[in-house]
């Protein structure tokens, strides 16, 4: 991840652009102090693909009734194991 001044990104702001595209991540610092982040556009079908998912763990959330187990007790089980 390169970090860039606010007046260098504005500068170069088309080869920034270029990098980023290509999966880059460029942070921009105002006097030293990080203020924005440059990051490459998620593709849409993984986008999707995370709606899609989490749209399936609401269903089974909506499906599985909880137990009346405690999460101290499912601690507990787990180191048993």
């Amino acid at each position: 991840m390169k970090t860039i001044g606010a007046f260098e990104a504005k500068t170069h702001l088309a080869a920034l652009l270029e990098r980023v595209s290509k999966g880059e991540t460029i942070i921009i610092t105002r006097h030293g102090v990080p203020a924005a982040r440059l990051v490459p556009v998620e593709e849409p079908a993984k986008r999707m693909m995370h709606a899609t998912l989490i749209e399936r763990m609401r269903d089974l959330r909506a499906r599985v009734k909880p137990d009346r187990i405690t999460v101290k007790e499912m601690i507990e089980e787990g180191r048993r194991l």
